[in-house]
């Protein structure tokens, strides 16, 4: 696609972004990463040895993908403050994905100390992405608070239930028109990309439902198209819904 996304002064082709969990090799990985498209890739912080002690999947990364490191596992805004700033000096890398959890059993994550931690760490010159909920008022005070852009989810982490409250996604997006929204979590199979795209999302990050697919290239791909398909249709325009019927040969002036 012709269209760019920009993201923090940065120009990528592709809107989707692909994530490192639950492969089952990283052969697996890397052709999942290659099918997808994907320019941007994002790393648990707490779940890989960053002194490179031991092998992990950051040695089998794409290089020319940018490393989008994240705070999973953090559940207050002190932990995610100090793993942001450890995976700046490991990964010589400003740009954080900010999650702070608020449960353990839904992994919904905590606004507030999500918004607490955002508002300390973009003084620190960080480019916060934040995931939460997809609450409009929590999106304007992470905006407020210098974010380029926000993360909602559509379902919590690897539920795969798809966008629960497209309303609320919509609405975000007429109410923050100028914003950068990029839905995270819960999207299961492409059709849930391809909604969450129509609904208005700049892009979409995603990591289980491809790895956890039984042909994760195979599923990557349909993915890439998915997110494609979705924008394109977002930016023709859908029709009006009708109660009734609307033929597509009008009758009138027809030959009686």
């Amino acid at each position: 696609m012709s269209d760019s996304f920009q993201l923090a002064g940065v120009s990528f082709s592709s809107r989707l972004i692909i994530g490192t969990g639950k492969y089952r090799s990283y052969d697996e990985m890397k052709s999942a990463h290659k099918a997808s498209g994907a320019e941007m890739v994002t790393v648990a912080v707490n779940r890989v040895p960053l002194d490179g002690s031991a092998e992990s999947f950051l040695d089998h990364l794409d290089p020319s993908m940018r490393i989008l490191p994240n705070t999973a596992g953090c559940y207050d805004a002190e932990h995610a403050i100090r793993t942001s700033r450890l995976a700046r000096e490991a990964l010589e890398t400003e740009w954080i994905k900010l999650e702070v959890i608020g449960d353990p059993i839904t992994l919904l994550p905590d606004n507030e100390q999500t918004l607490e931690a955002a508002k300390v760490l973009v003084k620190e010159g960080f480019i916060v992405l934040p995931y939460f909920t997809d609450d409009l008022i929590m999106a304007k005070k992470l905006l407020d608070a210098g974010c380029p852009a926000v993360m909602p989810l559509a379902a919590p982490i690897g539920s795969g239930l798809g966008v629960q409250n497209p309303a609320n996604l919509r609405i975000m997006r007429e109410q923050l028109p100028d914003a950068t929204i990029i839905v995270d979590a819960g999207v299961g199979v492409p059709s849930d990309a391809a909604i969450a795209m129509e609904l208005g999302a700049d892009a979409i990050l995603m990591n289980t439902a491809i790895a956890e697919a039984g042909d994760a290239a195979q599923m990557a791909t349909a993915m890439k198209l998915a997110v494609e398909a979705g924008r394109l249709a977002y930016l023709a325009g859908r029709m009006p819904k009708r109660l009734y019927a609307s033929a597509s040969s009008p009758i009138a002036g027809a030959i009686k």
